[in-house]
């Protein structure tokens, strides 16, 4: 058997690709405008990776009980139903990787071309279009090639924003910031406002668990994947902090109060034009790692799914170090079609409630298994970590619910069509084994 192709370095680094989106360098100015005060929008994105910490740990442990590939849909299939493993699958397929590979995309033609350097000639969606096919051909040819690409881009891209957070801080003593010195606005606190907040913010933490998802193909997968994780999850959160710390503190708040171009904004006031372009480069970059790791953790789960008999067969990849290239094929026409169908605001509220659902109902898989090890139980401090993300998962995405219903109209939508597709295609294989006996 040829050697499984992801180490540590890889699955970190795949952590960190996903985790590291648009996110980081939008959502803090609209946090500014609902909350008032930069410290309260600070304090937000600490809790927040606090809150995926938690889930780190707690997909770690799964991760080491269940060494497959396929994420959510492996973990709820063996500890609840495969029903329910089937839906967090068919989640995984519309909402983790399709809807979430549309909106890396797009963003990445937005920071890329901004309106006024976009081509007349040139449709909207064909440079985002363009970029998923690119991707999907460099996975699908081989998985070594494809992951030395993908840790080459990550490693540039985090390079590029540490170089901007150690310029920004080495600049603070001489020059300062034109915001540090404003004081805040002085809003009174909101919890709803915080709450609020927070449900943007932990989408921007989310693919903390990325490395589960190909845990079929790491070595010494029990040990590896868990580091990867809370390797990942830590030094992405305290890369938000000092990068977040900039964004809010560099410019005056006033000028970054409910934009979405904050990281921009405060390039320029560190350092002119050729910052600010330099950071949306950065940014462009950080997108692109985006796309590539979800194409190649998502069709991890579609092969999983087909090698269990609950999809098409064909979608099944050959061994351990071949690309699953029909599950990825699938995933690149997927994605490409919800670029042309989606606006960026519909991708990120779909995504944000839906994918925070699948990942609540996936750490709860723990409570079950407490129940089951009768030889083994866990401690109250070991299971703190997922009693915490459950609940301040579900807290946050019920805060959503009530502010957009639609949301919940939509997921309710993507559960009840999973639960149809998984009793048709058990009829068929039932049908196809009475036949052959």
């Amino acid at each position: 058997m040829r050697q499984r192709p992801f180490g540590l370095p890889s699955t970190t680094a795949l952590v960190v690709a996903n985790m590291i989106g648009a996110g980081v360098f939008t959502t803090s100015g609209f946090a500014l405008a609902d909350l008032g005060d930069r410290r309260w929008v600070l304090c937000a994105w600490l809790v927040g990776g606090g809150i995926a910490l938690t889930g780190a740990m707690s997909y770690g442990r799964l991760a080491a009980r269940f060494q497959e590939s396929g994420g959510e849909y492996v973990f709820l299939s063996r500890v609840i139903h495969p029903a329910v493993g089937f839906v967090a699958g068919w989640v995984s397929l519309l909402a983790g990787f399709t809807g979430a590979i549309a909106f890396a995309a797009t963003a990445f033609e937005v920071y890329a071309l901004p309106a006024d350097a976009h081509p007349p000639w040139l449709p909207q969606g064909a440079l985002a279009i363009s970029t998923i096919f690119l991707f999907a051909g460099l996975h699908a040819m081989a998985v070594r090639f494809g992951l030395r690409i993908q840790n080459l881009i990550v490693l540039t891209k985090l390079s590029l924003l540490v170089a901007f957070v150690t310029y920004a801080f080495m600049i603070l003593p001489s020059d300062g910031w034109s915001g540090l010195h404003v004081e805040n606005q002085g809003r009174p606190f909101s919890i709803f406002a915080f709450a609020g907040s927070l449900v943007w913010i932990s989408l921007s933490y989310s693919g903390f668990n990325a490395s589960v998802y190909v845990s079929g193909e790491v070595r010494d997968a029990r040990r590896t994947v868990p580091k990867s994780l809370m390797l990942g999850t830590i030094s992405v959160t305290l890369l938000y902090l000092a990068l977040n710390t900039i964004f809010l503190y560099a410019p005056r708040p006033d000028e970054v109060v409910g934009r979405e171009d904050i990281a921009a904004i405060a390039a320029l006031a560190l350092g002119g034009e050729g910052l600010a372009k330099a950071v949306r480069i950065a940014i462009s970059i950080a997108l692109l790692t985006s796309i590539s790791s979800m194409i190649v953790a998502g069709p991890r789960v579609y092969a999983q799914m087909a090698r269990d008999g609950v999809f098409p067969p064909w979608l099944a990849d050959r061994g351990t170090d071949t690309p699953p290239t029909k599950s990825i094929v699938l995933q690149t026409l997927l994605a490409a079609a919800v670029v042309w169908m989606a606006t960026l605001e519909q991708l990120l509220s779909y995504l944000a409630f839906t994918l925070s659902l699948s990942a609540a109902a996936t750490v709860a898989c723990l409570f079950v298994l407490q129940r089951r090890d009768v030889d083994r139980k866990k401690s109250l401090l070991e299971m703190a970590a997922p009693a915490t993300y459950v609940t301040a998962t579900l807290t946050l995405a019920t805060l959503a619910a009530v502010n957009r219903p639609w949301q919940l109209a939509a997921t309710c939508l993507t559960v009840a069509s999973g639960l149809g597709l998984h009793a048709i295609f058990t009829s068929k294989k039932g049908a196809s084994q009475e036949r052959n006996l």
